[in-house]
């Protein structure tokens, strides 16, 4: 029987002074990018993540594109990165000329494989991207470990990482450059926006100058020189102050929200045991020395039929789900490059078989009870 519990994927939230942040930036008469809000998000992902500067982006999309013209890839050089990820992780690099090299990924975290990447390196490759999925980071030990015998960069794509950790240390702040996403899904948002995360003292400098259209404008505002002028190319990857000022107010909470999105993960996961246990779904696996921070749960379910079936049903009862994502070689891109079917199977299984389930600040017990009630009655028993 039907229900109608209208629980969606995703909403978004205010916690705590995000509109009186707001209003103060207004009166501050300084709405555009780099205010007062900007400089503080600024300094306090610097602070407690432990990285060298951290630059505020309008996404984790420019955040991305920052990198590769920091590390000059041009036409001809390669670029190794999973399939199963989001558009933004490519079309960065492709957009300076880059070949793409796609590797599959492992099974149980659904990260990059570590085992594949070196067959993937040739004398053209520059960069390893790793994209820690569902906030569970990549073998980073191994891969730098990589990265260093063939003298590569390393860029973390942690839109889903802020606050998940690889042995002690923060996803973000590991890598060459590290990119977090502030977007309306991830755990900490302001609607739009990202941050480029500078761990090698050689990027510094220029990310300052192409974030600001190409010129040494914070040099000028820093005393450093009497005039500013156009130096580089770049461009405005600024977000304006109204949503510097509302990501603050959440960076202030960020250890309430973090407890929280955990608290609901692991609620989800403890509660889908039974149905793992009689083979009916796969859950989220973690590897060692990993501290998660909650960022979504997805579920595997045994083939693409049941999953479509998973989703219509989920869906007909007023729970939005989601699956997630193509996999680049297997989009219309990934075909004019040359890529094949069953060139990457597991990014190819994986993709047909995962349904990502509402995880918002706002999901209450009753929610979550209505959604587990909801999987339990598509597998045809009452939940425990």
């Amino acid at each position: 029987m039907e229900q109608n519990n209208n629980i969606p994927f995703n909403q978004p939230y205010i916690i705590g002074n995000e509109l009186e942040y707001i209003k103060e930036a207004v009166q501050n008469q300084k709405i555009s990018g780099d205010g007062i809000f900007t400089k503080k998000c600024n300094e306090y992902i610097e602070s407690r993540y432990k990285i060298k500067k951290a630059l505020l982006t309008t996404s984790c999309s420019t955040a991305l594109d920052m990198p590769a013209i920091l590390a000059g890839i041009s036409a001809g050089d390669e670029v190794i990165l999973p399939s199963f990820t989001f558009v933004s992780t490519a079309n960065s690099f492709l957009s300076r000329g880059a070949t793409l090299k796609f590797v599959d990924i492992r099974k149980d975290t659904l990260n990059i494989d570590e085992n594949k990447i070196e067959e993937a390196i040739s004398s053209k490759t520059k960069i390893i991207v790793v994209v820690h999925y569902a906030g569970v980071s990549c073998e980073m030990d191994m891969i730098k470990e990589i990265a260093d015998k063939y003298g590569l960069i390393v860029i973390e794509d942690a839109a889903h990482g802020m606050e998940s950790r690889y042995k002690n240390k923060y996803l973000g702040g590991i890598g060459d450059i590290g990119c977090y996403s502030f977007h309306e899904t991830k755990n900490i948002t302001c609607g739009e926006g990202g941050a480029i995360l500078i761990n090698d003292d050689r990027f510094a400098e220029r990310a300052e100058i192409m974030r600001e259209k190409g010129t040494n404008r914070s040099n000028f505002f820093r005393g450093e020189i009497d005039k500013y002028t156009w130096v580089d190319i770049g461009s405005s990857y600024l977000p304006s102050e109204i949503l510097s000022a509302f990501l603050y107010a959440q960076f202030e909470k960020v250890d309430f929200i973090t407890k929280k999105r955990i608290s609901d993960w692991n609620y989800y996961y403890d509660n889908l045991e039974s149905h793992e246990k009689k083979g009916f779904l796969r859950r989220p696996v973690l590897n060692e020395g990993c501290d998660q921070n909650g960022h979504l749960f997805y579920i595997l379910l045994n083939d693409r039929q049941k999953r479509d079936l998973f989703i219509d049903y989920m869906n007909k009862n007023g729970i939005s789900v989601v699956f997630h994502y193509l996999p680049l070689h297997r989009s219309s891109m990934g075909k004019k490059m040359g890529y094949r079917k069953n060139q990457f199977p597991i990014s190819e299984d994986i993709s047909s078989r995962l349904v990502r389930l509402p995880l918002f600040y706002n999901l209450s017990r009753n929610d979550w009870d209505n959604v587990l009630k909801c999987i339990a009655g598509f597998f045809g028993k009452k939940k425990s």
